[in-house]
């Protein structure tokens, strides 16, 4: 299903890249008939974190430093049954063109301001969304864990009142995101904890109330359930 091949070769073996290391490759893109849907001169992302393409995360670790590679891989590592609109059609196996241009370890999570650590947290749960969205929610899970590992790592930089209370917005989405994936495979006690968490911060947080409420009714506790989902109805008497 997974396919590589050396174009151009590399500078050896031993300078391929390491998991955890920020990688940055030329990509290009296209479907079986030719037609190109990605072109990226200069795509940074970090090895093993499952930040892009499976295909392109799980073949970028076999290249060497310089080389060119030609990927060819099944739907399952791309785009899923689901495709990609309005471009990459469903079930469609791509052809990857991927030269390895520069790696190098991530940054230090002790050393990153407020702001880069909100950013680098954000795009780890937009990717947690994505998968979310093609129904992979193993894949979803990973990317809000590594999120919530970002927000909880500890800091040698002061941060202020804001970025706090924007880290903390951030967390608490990744909580709710990381509960209804763990809903969906029915890891209940997973999924209560990631709830409890949420409540723990925002009481009254709507959507952590109700996905509680929904594991506690599905374990059969329904008189621990009641009240929960009664606090969430009275919050918002309108929502279905």
């Amino acid at each position: 299903l997974l396919k590589k091949k050396t174009l151009v070769p590399g500078q050896g073996v031993d300078t391929r890249p390491r998991k955890g290391q920020d990688v940055t490759v030329r990509l290009k893109a296209s479907l079986e008939d030719g037609s190109v849907v990605e072109e990226n001169p200069a795509l940074t992302f970090t090895l093993g974190d499952c930040d892009v393409l499976q295909a392109l995360d799980l073949c970028v670790q076999l290249l060497e430093m310089g080389e060119t590679a030609l990927i060819v891989s099944d739907a399952k590592y791309c785009y899923g049954s689901q495709g990609r609109s309005p471009d990459v059609p469903p079930n469609a196996a791509l052809t990857l063109e991927v030269e390895l241009l520069a790696a190098r370890d991530a940054p230090d999570l002790e050393l990153l301001s407020g702001k880069e650590k909100i950013g680098l947290a954000n795009r780890k749960r937009e990717r947690g969304n994505f998968f979310y969205q093609q129904a992979d929610y193993v894949l979803a899970i990973n990317s809000y864990d590594i999120a919530l590992k970002i927000i909880g790592s500890s800091s040698k930089v002061d941060f202020s009142p804001d970025e706090e209370a924007e880290l903390l917005d951030v967390k608490v989405k990744c909580l709710n995101n990381l509960a209804a994936s763990q809903l969906k495979l029915d890891h209940y006690e997973a999924a209560l904890k990631s709830c409890n968490l949420v409540l723990e911060h925002q009481p009254g947080n709507i959507k952590a109330l109700f996905r509680k409420g929904k594991v506690l009714a599905q374990q059969g506790e329904y008189r621990e359930a009641i009240p929960i989902l009664k606090a969430a109805l009275k919050q918002e008497p309108s929502n279905k």
